[in-house]
């Protein structure tokens, strides 16, 4: 008897290889034996015996200063692509007093911390960084290299004047708004307690590394790192490999995400022995990179970087372009359930038959990955375990094309622990289902921080008005107005996933972002205005639209794979990744930002 898939696949007139109601149950079952009780508690922060771990490796040790007790008109935390889009649309509004703070020694967030061998972007490049045209600049590849990108990164530093006035090595520790003089004061632990008038918060995600709850992992003697920080005076080499360090060392690498993904290749070049202790398998297509063609760059137009990311994001949306402008594995997707063949199946379908085609051709792209592991891996065991069963974007999706080939080489050995993760670590060895892995050193592939909350990811609390804490306001969920504001935090701008439109090439939302923040400044300066803040009336109306619209996707990661898309398989209104953006999608989003914009009344905020 068959399934409602299948059904639905032979009304549409689908021809199968498979069965797809059979391979949904196996989905289920996989999810089902991964999800654990203890959920994100299954991580810990690096922190106490473990702090060496987040120590900045690419600065001179010692660095001091002077505290500052003065005051610009803009402070701006982060100096990630959010925080520098933030300081170029600033400087281009015509703020002249204006501060970036960054824990890290040097502008790039993101890509000042992650210089481990490999590192690279998995969005195409030319829609990935952002202010090309500005910079009058074109990547020298498809997916740009991690050195790249923080060179252009230092790039934007330097041609908005964002270096004047930047403090480096400084961790924001406390925010406070002084009532009386309408200002906030920024703390830190160089001793500082600086004025602004203006504060964006930019402090990213995906920034606070975390490390496994594994029993035993304090007792280990041999030497440990985490990818974010990568030790290259242990493993020799840089971020293109060479990891000659390694050449009498057995390696243990904990975790398979995107990071890992990109790392395991050069540490299965170098190292004498590399194990590989996986959970749950990336999804892993060919990435095809290759050099950036001069005839085509001669070719571009004015604005052809915006035009190419739009029509990404369209595309990945489930919009539809006449033309695929990138071309690529995020986009094949959603050209087949656009294409005229899928148009043509849909007919006759309701809504739900609809999605249930499109599951049904997720599947198939899936099968596809799962066969290049069958083809690409000799050992078929081992082919099999490298088999993603999951929707592809369940999880973040890779992309490479030596990764699967890693799993050919005598000295790696990739020890699946059937969903589970790692049984306990000894002094000298990781154990898995009894059996004991000696090793040197074990690397922490293990991601950052998710599904805490806001002000544990950054660090640091927000005090606003009338002595209110962002940790307890918000100690259920985000409560913002537009993902910007917060009733009782003036002149506070919030960037990043809060209440905002989330998009696969993330800089392009807060390309919008810093745009709209800068809207809001020019209307500040143009009308002598002190004080901006959301209405607690706007703020509670747009708490239940994200609400409302954090219902459409319930189902699919609910269904999905544990991961932080889905607060460990214990997805949470407020607190999981995606369910704590606008259910809407970005491109509904930007709108509303762009209507909003052009009523021209500030509806929603108190203006002072």
């Amino acid at each position: 008897m068959s399934g409602i898939l299948s059904e639905v696949a032979k009304k549409a007139g689908v021809a199968l290889s498979f069965d797809p109601d059979v391979l949904k149950a196996k989905y289920l079952y996989e999810r089902d034996r991964r999800v654990r009780e203890d959920g994100n508690d299954q991580y810990q922060e690096i922190k106490g015996e473990f702090a060496g771990l987040a120590e900045d490796h690419y600065v001179d040790p010692g660095f001091t200063r002077e505290p500052l007790f003065d005051e610009v008109e803009f402070i701006v935390i982060g100096g990630g692509f959010g925080g520098l889009l933030a300081g170029a649309r600033l400087r281009e509004a015509g703020v002249k007093s204006l501060r970036m703070i960054d824990l890290g020694g040097d502008f790039g967030g993101t890509w000042y911390w992650n210089r481990y061998p490999g590192a690279q972007c998995d969005i195409e490049s030319y829609i990935y960084l952002p202010l090309l045209e500005e910079l009058n600049y074109v990547p020298s590849e498809k997916y740009s290299h991690a050195p790249e990108i923080m060179a252009h990164s230092q790039a934007i530093g330097r041609k908005y004047d964002l270096y004047d006035d930047a403090l480096f090595q400084t961790e924001v520790t406390g925010m406070e708004w002084d009532e009386n003089a309408s200002r906030w004061i920024v703390s830190t632990n160089r001793g500082d307690r600086m004025k602004a008038r203006y504060v964006i918060l930019s402090n990213g995600f995906l920034t606070k590394p975390k490390l496994p709850g594994i029993a035993g992992i304090e007792n280990f003697k041999g030497h440990t790192f985490h990818t974010s920080r990568w030790d290259f005076d242990y493993t020799g080499g840089n971020s293109d490999g060479n990891l000659t360090g390694l050449r009498d060392k057995r390696v243990a690498i904990i975790g398979t995400g995107a990071t890992a993904v990109q790392c395991i290749p050069h540490l299965g070049e170098w190292a004498k022995e590399l194990f590989v202790f996986q959970r749950t398998p990336s999804s892993v297509d060919t990435r095809n990179n290759r050099p950036t063609d001069p005839e085509w760059v001669k070719s571009l137009e004015p604005g052809w970087q915006k035009n190419r990311m739009e029509n990404f994001n369209i595309l990945v949306t489930g919009g539809f372009q006449e033309m695929d402008l990138v071309g690529d594995g995020w986009t094949e997707v959603f050209r087949k359930l656009n294409g005229r063949e899928m148009q043509q199946q849909f007919v006759g379908l309701t809504g739900r038959e609809k999605g249930m085609l499109g599951e049904i051709a997720d599947q198939e792209k899936m099968e596809g990955i799962r066969a290049r592991a069958a083809a690409v891996v000799k050992d078929q065991q081992v082919a099999e375990a490298l088999k993603a069963y999951y929707r592809q974007f369940c999880k973040r999706p890779c992309f490479h094309d030596e990764y699967l080939d890693t799993y050919n080489r005598p000295n790696v050995t990739l020890v699946d622990t059937n969903g589970r993760g790692v049984e306990r670590v000894t002094e000298n060895a990781v154990v898995v289902g009894g059996k004991e892995y000696a090793v040197d050193c074990i690397i922490f592939a293990t991601g950052f921080e998710v599904g805490t909350t806001y002000t544990s990811q950054a660090g640091y609390d927000v005090i606003g008005r009338d002595n209110i804490k962002l940790s307890k306001k918000w100690a259920d969920g985000f409560s913002t107005f537009h993902g910007f504001f917060s009733n009782g935090f003036p002149n506070c701008f919030f960037m990043g996933m809060t209440q905002s439109g989330l998009t696969a090439n993330y800089p392009h939302a807060l390309n919008e972002q810093a745009n709209h923040v800068a809207h809001l400044v020019k209307y500040a300066r143009a009308n002598n205005v002190t004080c901006i803040e959301a209405t607690r009336e706007a703020e509670a109306e747009w708490v239940e639209t994200c609400k409302a619209k954090a219902r459409t996707g319930a189902t699919y990661f609910a269904e999905c794979t544990p991961g932080y898309y889905n607060n460990e398989g214990k997805p949470s209104p407020g607190r999981s990744f995606i369910t704590a953006t606008y259910g809407g999608g970005p491109i509904e989003f930007f709108d509303i930002l762009k209507k909003w914009r052009e009523d021209g009344g500030m509806k929603g905020l108190d203006i002072s």
